[in-house]
């Protein structure tokens, strides 16, 4: 198949790549020119627009940062709708609002494109390993069509409803994810509190019902130390942002959602966007310091 990939970042950059793996013809559209590099090594062609990239494209997959650079890729001066050809599909792959995607979808079905959100779960590595768990929403029959593709990318490709429902699944995959790991950041920064060793605190939690990933990946990173890795807490700032919004507009109450946002506002407030998200743990410490 002809596809296009634009976003070609640590979470883009592999699955673009698996993507080629399976077969498939690739062309893709970056502002740098170093960002396409590896994809053009590995035999894509590098487009000068996003329409021009459409323009020879049956699917484009975005992995952009937020709603408006989703937006901007997609309707702008010289974004995909301009190029695309009725039939062809996007497939949104980012974190951004439900209500973004629902309505970038109807404008470009008005140029007969379809369109599907299909946001991601497993982080870089998930990408690199092809072990992603893909969230689709949209038409039944578009996601047929695209599901051979999702699966060169992931392990878990599940269409959850119609358009804006991936979104809204990645929304309440980040507050579950948010939530736990503020529980065990609080849990290990107790045992450390009181003598214990987290090392030790964490080990025996895996082995029961606390046990969980967000245990396993971040607590790990919290007794290690390790904040230089891992997906950047400005993007998990980002995404709560999305869940609080939805939750307002919904008037649902969001109590623990709302706490960690603090927190991790602390985080971003000290210029530490760019740590891993096992950095919570430290904002605790910060305030035991001051105790």
């Amino acid at each position: 198949m002809n596809l296009g990939f634009i976003g070609l970042g640590a979470m883009g950059r592999p699955m673009a790549l698996h993507l080629i793996k399976g077969g498939h013809r690739m062309g893709v559209w970056a502002r740098r020119a170093e960002s396409a590099a590896p994809l053009v090594a590995a035999g894509a062609t590098r487009h000068d627009t996003p329409a021009a990239l459409a323009a020879v494209s049956d699917f484009v997959f975005t992995m952009v940062t937020a709603s408006n650079d989703f937006e901007q890729v997609i309707l702008g001066e010289q974004g995909l709708i301009h190029g695309a050809k009725p039939g062809s599909v996007v497939v949104d792959m980012e974190t951004i609002s439900p209500a973004v995607a629902r309505a970038v979808a109807q404008q470009l079905a008005t140029s007969g494109i379809d369109m599907l959100d299909a946001p991601v779960s497993g982080g870089p590595m998930g990408a690199e390993q092809a072990t992603l768990s893909i969230m689709a929403g949209g038409k039944v029959e578009v996601f047929e069509r695209v599901k051979p593709l999702f699966e060169c990318m992931g392990k878990t490709v599940t269409r959850v409803g119609d358009s804006g429902a991936g979104q809204i699944t990645k929304a309440c995959n980040q507050l579950a994810l948010l939530v736990a790991a503020q529980g065990v950041a609080e849990a290990l920064h107790l045992a450390g509190r009181l003598g214990a060793d987290p090392a030790k605190v964490r080990e025996v939690m895996m082995g029961g019902v606390a046990a969980s990933r967000v245990m396993e990946l971040f607590g790990k990173r919290m007794v290690e130390r390790q904040f230089d890795n891992g997906i950047d807490t400005r993007l998990y700032h980002k995404d709560l942002g999305i869940v609080l919004d939805l939750a307002h507009e919904a008037c649902i109450a969001m109590p623990a959602g709302a706490l960690v946002m603090q927190q991790v506002n602390a985080l971003m407030g000290q210029g530490r966007g760019r740590d891993d998200l096992g950095a919570l743990i430290t904002v605790l410490e910060g305030m035991s310091a001051r105790d």
